[in-house]
């Protein structure tokens, strides 16, 4: 069942595996690599509950010198005190330029570990290894790392591409039917900006966290990876074209943010964003609100929020939206729809139109 899709960026291109027992290559995957003596596996405690045993022996088994790394689960971990913490870690671990990081969980492990391997030693190569659908489809892929500021998500990082990705099926399991609805939000995401018959697909029989693995789930998630293998083989350091995976991201990044880091989810956080999105995309012309009726009815469906938390103030909002990374000036910009399967980026409004919006969400 295994799938590959490959991300072209010259030197720097690599392959995404995904395959039920995934995991179990790993060593394999690694000792491939060129020059690859040791490895660290940055994993969380929920993840290393099932998986941080199988990926040890997979990397020792393939003569790989594999310590390891547990640190705690949410979003306040992706900061400065873990990324220090993994910086001393690897110093103990002796991992100079022929190691590797090995980032073991979900996106919150794959950036805070991918940013470390961006910075110690001023760069050293690591391997993304996802164990939720968010991660599988989304962050593990592109290269994007980085960590958290109080101020906002992801101002501190660095793009740094992943030697290879392991993206194992079966760890889809382990996951809650909330996290896999986080994941749903990126899927639905790809269709919005790129895919309008993936969309439809979803739209019309959303996958399931209760199915096992099979070859519909390795389509549906290669299929993601491969809208964002293009665009970012286009675009790889988000200088145009790249922006429009921030679709609902934008509003989704504040609420995250306001609402406190673990209160929502990433992908709940985006699914209300893409709903901003929506909504102001048509105030903008020429999405519509048939279209924005679809979409509210499908994050519905897989269990996603649509409306942002009732404690969440407009002013705190739109403060939070000055410190977003494509502001310019304080005014925030916006993917909108024009279509199911279009999107433009750098999309601006007057206030006015912005606080209707937001104040429009939920009804």
């Amino acid at each position: 069942m295994e799938r590959i899709v490959n991300v072209e960026l010259g030197p720097r291109s690599y392959g995404i595996h995904i395959a039920p027992g995934a995991v179990r290559r790993l060593g394999e995957r690694c000792a491939a690599l060129p020059d690859v003596a040791s490895a660290l596996v940055v994993t969380d405690e929920n993840v290393a509950k099932y998986a941080l045993r199988p990926a040890l022996d997979s990397l020792r088994s393939a003569g790989l010198r594999a310590e390891s790394e547990t640190l705690p689960p949410g979003e306040p971990t992706k900061s400065e005190p873990f990324l220090f913490r993994l910086y001393r870690c690897a110093i103990t671990a002796g991992l100079d330029r022929r190691g590797v990081f090995i980032a073991l969980g979900g996106g919150v492990i794959g950036d805070l570990a991918g940013f470390a391997a961006a910075t110690f030693l001023r760069g050293v190569r690591y391997v993304q290894v996802p164990t939720t659908l968010l991660a599988m489809v989304d962050s593990s892929v592109g290269g994007k790392t980085g960590i958290d500021l109080p101020e906002g998500k992801n101002l501190v990082g660095a793009f740094h591409q992943p030697s290879v990705v392991v993206a194992d099926l079966d760890l889809l399991r382990t996951l809650p039917p909330r996290e896999w609805a986080a994941g749903m939000a990126e899927v639905i995401k790809y269709g919005m900006i790129w895919d309008a018959a993936l969309f439809a697909e979803i739209e019309s029989n959303p996958p399931s966290p209760y199915d096992p693995p099979n070859e519909r789930l390795a389509r549906l998630i290669a299929r993601c990876c491969e809208i964002k293998a293009e665009v970012v083989g286009r675009d790889e350091r988000e200088s145009d074209l790249r922006a429009i995976l921030n679709f609902g991201h934008t509003v989704g990044h504040a609420v995250e943010a306001l609402a406190g880091y673990g209160s929502l989810l990433h992908g709940e956080a985006v699914a209300i964003g893409m709903v901003f999105a929506a909504r102001l995309s048509e105030r903008l012309g020429p999405w519509s609100a048939d279209d924005t009726a679809r979409l509210v009815r499908l994050l519905k469906r897989v269990g996603l929020p649509t409306a942002p938390p009732k404690s969440l103030m407009w002013p705190d909002v739109r403060r939070a939206l000055s410190a977003d990374k494509k502001s310019r000036g304080g005014a925030p910009r916006f993917v909108v729809a024009e279509c199911l399967g279009r999107v433009r980026s750098g999309a601006t409004a007057p206030e006015a139109i912005l606080e209707e919006v937001w104040h429009g969400l939920g009804e």
